[in-house]
């Protein structure tokens, strides 16, 4: 049988294609190597956490809850899960006790596995008010158990708890009973704002996508390795993952994001998937590198890339035929200073490299299509099982989030301009939330994306977060996302957050990059011997860094121009609050958070008007 209908029947099909090949990569810090897993036994250590499962009294529909950074006891675990009709409840790794305690409520969680000390440690915490969590399973060993818990246990002894005949049958049964229109999993939106939402997503959403994908991306084979390092609670890592799994790649599985840099030279992947703001950080080192080349090397870096911006999105993207010197000299650049760039990175053999979950701007985009990165640029939420639409390799428009999925009906609203949505991978309700599902749908059924955009026949364009979009004082609209996007091309800016919400003209809270800051200062003649906090106090600095701003955007209308800033010595992160997991601004915290400061540079204009919404 080739073609499946339910996330249970994966470990049969690994055990019977690719026994004998490797399909999971993970690293063991203590003997800082990489390990590897076959088809048969990544296929037993599921039945393994099946069989446990079966042990615990997990019943068809019982929601289960994954804690950890990513691992891979994780993946075993979830897919044990589905053999048991379980519903798997991901939360990201850094979630607070307050984050956990309403997942652990709202879905009613009976058992939860946990990666980490700080994982176990809020979970522990939950249990001891839930009226619900039964038990916490902890991967790592290393974990201190709270003196008073009598309940948890870690992985391997669940494991061995749950090895018996009986279990076994049971859990073969119960994946032979599954059926498509099973719950497969509740996503919890990390949301810029409000509450958070379960985002309800079937089997037959995911056999879909995976049916779509199959059929789209036919360059994909078994001798691909993906890196996987974006969090398994992120829908598009997980529904990546699932893919790669059914088409037998190999998968090698970061726990820490932050190594990812070490990692990649190590297996050097033909394929990842990612987030915007990782090649935004490679664009701006480029550009930084190219910044400090001799006047030679500049001219001979900026002629590599105009080259390959020629060929590649004026001639082979177009479907056209490039000059012959053209196509010599993008073939010299190609195999010399291309390939140094991306064995540096690791990605030498890259093949293919989707990105989503965020906006990413076309002068990023230009530049890793013309130093020869095939990145994938598409558009996709939690509600959609990921993909909506994306951008092929060949033939795309590159200010657009792509071509339309043939299975997904998307219309636009003419009064808002928002993205809506219908098909067999976008979701028709969220977990326990009528409130939600009485607004988020539309009388006939489509999704209300919240995203404003339009449509070119089957092209589509992003334009913005509907509710992200702020009006100044003056009436006029102001997109956040694009700002921030045009600054981040340039490497001085760590992270920016536009402001101007009710006010006359629009602001911004920047963390610069202090170590090409001080630097640029210094050859100034600025004295950087000095703390961040005085250095954003400093005017040479500030004009500094508004000679940056105004280049960076340079291509943008009057009004949408920032006429004030504040420098930030500290950077917006997860753990503070300012970030969602997908490394999204939360503005609402941020205005709240940052409101003093806000307010000082409105009233060191002395045009603030009124106070912001």
């Amino acid at each position: 049988m080739n073609k499946l209908y339910h996330l249970a029947e994966y470990p049969q099909r690994l055990r019977t294609r690719f026994a004998h090949k490797t399909i999971i990569r993970y690293y063991d810090a203590l003997k800082s190597v990489w390990l590897s897993l076959n088809g048969e036994e990544v296929a037993d250590k599921c039945l393994d956490a099946a069989k446990a499962l079966a042990r615990e009294g997990i019943k068809p529909g019982d929601r289960v809850g994954i804690y950890s950074p990513n691992a891979v006891h994780g993946v075993m675990a979830e897919f044990g899960l589905y053999m048991m009709r379980g519903v798997s409840v991901p939360l990201y790794a850094t979630s607070t006790p307050e984050q956990v305690d309403f997942i652990v409520s709202d879905a009613e969680l009976k058992l939860m596995f946990v990666g980490e000390q700080f994982q176990y440690n809020n979970a522990f915490e939950v249990q001891q008010r839930s009226n619900t969590l039964e038990r916490i399973i902890i991967f790592d060993d290393n974990v201190v158990l709270h003196p008073e818990d009598k309940t948890s246990m870690y992985y391997d002894e669940f494991i061995r708890r749950g090895d018996s005949k009986t279990n076994e049958n049971k859990a073969n049964v119960t994946a032979s009973q599954a059926l498509s229109n099973d719950m497969a999993l509740i996503i919890y939106t990390s949301g810029t704002s409000g509450r958070s939402k379960g985002v309800v997503l079937r089997h037959s959403n995911f056999m879909k996508q995976i049916e779509v994908h199959e059929k789209l991306f036919r360059f994909v084979t078994p001798k691909d390795v993906s890196m996987s390092f974006l969090p398994h609670s992120h829908i598009f890592e997980k529904t990546w993952v699932y893919f790669c799994l059914y088409m037998g790649c190999t998968t090698a599985i970061l726990k820490d994001p932050k190594r990812i840099l070490q990692a990649l030279p190590e297996i050097k992947p033909t394929m990842m998937c990612n987030v915007p703001r990782f090649w935004e950080k490679v664009y701006a080192g480029v550009q930084d590198k190219i910044s400090q080349a001799s006047p030679l090397q500049q001219k001979i870096l900026r002629h590599a890339i105009s080259i390959g911006e020629r060929y590649q999105l004026h001639y082979y993207n177009e479907g056209k035929r490039a000059p012959l010197h053209v196509s010599l000299l993008y073939k010299l650049y190609k195999n010399t200073l291309f390939t140094k760039l991306k064995r540096v990175l690791g990605l030498q053999r890259g093949r293919f490299f989707p990105v989503a979950g965020a906006s990413l701007s076309v002068e990023v985009n230009r530049f890793l299509q013309s130093v020869s990165i095939p990145i994938c640029f598409g558009y996709g939420l939690s509600e959609s099982t990921a993909t909506v639409s994306f951008c092929p390799l060949q033939g795309f428009k590159i200010d657009s989030v792509g071509e339309i999925l043939e299975h997904v009906q998307v219309r636009i609203d003419p009064a808002t301009n928002e993205i809506q949505l219908k098909g067999p991978t976008i979701i028709t309700e969220y977990y326990n939330n009528p409130e939600a599902n009485a607004t988020s749908f539309t009388a006939d059924g489509f999704f209300r994306t919240g995203d404003a955009g339009r449509l070119e026949g089957r092209v589509l364009y992003f334009t913005e977060r509907i509710k992200d979009l702020f009006k100044t004082a003056n009436g006029k609209y102001i997109a956040p996302q694009m700002l921030e996007g045009l600054l981040a091309t340039d490497p001085i800016f760590e992270q920016v957050a536009i402001i101007g919400d009710g006010y006359k003209f629009v602001s911004a809270l920047i963390y610069p990059n202090w170590e090409i800051l001080r630097k640029e200062a210094k050859d100034r003649g600025v004295d950087t011997e000095r703390s961040e906090e005085e250095l954003a106090k400093d005017y040479e600095v500030y004009r500094l860094m508004m000679a940056h701003i105004e280049h960076a955007l340079g291509s943008v209308a009057q009004y949408e121009k920032i006429k004030h800033f504040t420098l930030l010595s500290t950077p917006f992160t997860i753990e503070s609050g300012e970030l969602t997991s997908t490394l999204k601004i939360k503005r609402s915290v941020v205005a709240k958070k940052y409101a003093e400061q806000i307010a000082k540079m409105y009233e060191e204009a002395n045009i603030r008007t009124v106070e912001p919404q």
